[in-house]
């Protein structure tokens, strides 16, 4: 049986007095597409920093593939696309994923071959000898994604990926990463776009304060949230009957006229009770409608619930430029400084 894409655990980072990761423990099987969730400074870029080699981690362990990020780190396995445009602007693109693939070992022929086949492979092959400078915005996220894909690894991380695109790239560039994903790659995608985290990921994380608040599919985290069923009567009733007692889904039930709001915990299982309830006293239902939770309130509630009392998130970052990532000025280990100057440098290669 082959090892899961990540193994987390116990995993903490911190520089100085910030504490970036508070023990954050999850794993992703090989194959999934999975989410990371969080508002700013959650932890999500150190999160990601730790996975790729630009920064140590400070306690617990972190495998990809079975082999630990620092002791056995093996960055041919990983592909990055970041938020952040850090690419040599001077050269033209496919030169650029020429070099990148020369600073993995791979001989000139076959970098231009798999230079090519990106290139391809995310649409903008006719723009193979463009200076990045010269490409749209969307045409630079889908080079990002063209680099990070040059040594075909196994697990994709895409940080960001659709921010500051219009509606119709998002959804070209969804389509794209849905295709490798069913090709075989495990793709670990951070996003503030929640619909973009519920259509696309198998499973999600949500991140806050450094700390995992929650590891579900979209629809189990839906669950924890409270769904509306609103009913409109055909005439009011005198009096509203004592319904769904003892059901300790239901939080509460209101009247209106001849409208009835109920709401509730999984109100789509609710919803089949409370029509036989109403039929045995003998109201009439015109319509009946049930709004369930969206994911965003839940990440919303569960978000302002861990109490956000870490404003920023240490740095080590690959290019952030959001106010995502805040370095703490009093840590100037030398380690620190390392980390930054690779952050500087542009991310991994």
């Amino acid at each position: 049986m082959s090892a899961p894409a990540l193994e987390i655990d116990g995993l903490r980072k911190t520089y100085g007095d910030v504490t970036a990761l508070d023990g954050v423990s999850l794993t992703v099987p090989e194959g999934q597409f999975f989410g990371l969730l969080g508002p700013n400074g959650a932890g999500k870029t150190t999160f990601i920093n730790v996975l790729v080699g630009l920064v140590r981690k400070s306690g617990g362990t972190a495998r990809v593939f079975g082999h630990d990020v620092e002791a056995d780190y093996r960055r041919d396995a990983i592909g990055l696309a970041p938020q952040e445009f850090n690419v040599d602007r001077f050269f033209p693109i496919r030169e650029v994923l020429e070099h990148k693939a020369g600073y993995h070992g791979i001989p000139a022929a076959e970098a231009r071959e798999r230079a090519d086949e990106v290139l391809k492979q995310v649409g903008i092959y006719g723009k193979r000898d463009t200076r990045f400078d010269w490409l749209s915005g969307g045409m630079k996220r889908r080079f990002l994604l063209a680099r990070a894909l040059i040594t075909d690894p196994d697990l994709l991380i895409l940080d960001e990926p659709t921010a500051g695109v219009d509606v119709q790239l998002r959804r070209d560039l969804w389509e794209l990463v849905t295709d490798l994903n069913e090709q075989g790659k495990t793709i670990l995608l951070t996003t503030h776009y929640i619909e973009e985290a519920e259509r696309l990921c198998d499973e999600v994380a949500i991140l806050d304060s450094g700390r995992v608040r929650a590891v579900a599919t979209p629809d189990e985290l839906k669950d924890r949230g409270s769904d509306r069923i609103s009913v409109e009567l055909s005439a009011s009733p005198a009096t509203l009957p004592d319904l769904l007692a003892g059901d300790d889904r239901v939080e509460s039930i209101d009247r209106d006229g001849r409208r009835l709001t109920v709401v509730a915990r999984k109100g789509g299982l609710v919803a089949p009770q409370l029509v036989r309830e109403l039929d045995r006293e003998g109201l009439e239902i015109v319509d009946l409608e049930i709004s369930r939770t969206s994911l965003e309130e839940v990440f919303v509630e569960m978000t302002r619930q861990g109490g956000g009392e870490q404003a920023t998130e240490a740095s080590g970052g690959h290019g952030g430029g959001d106010g995502d990532e805040a370095t703490s000025g009093d840590d100037n280990s030398d380690d620190a400084r390392t980390e930054r100057r690779a952050a500087a440098d542009g991310g991994v290669e």
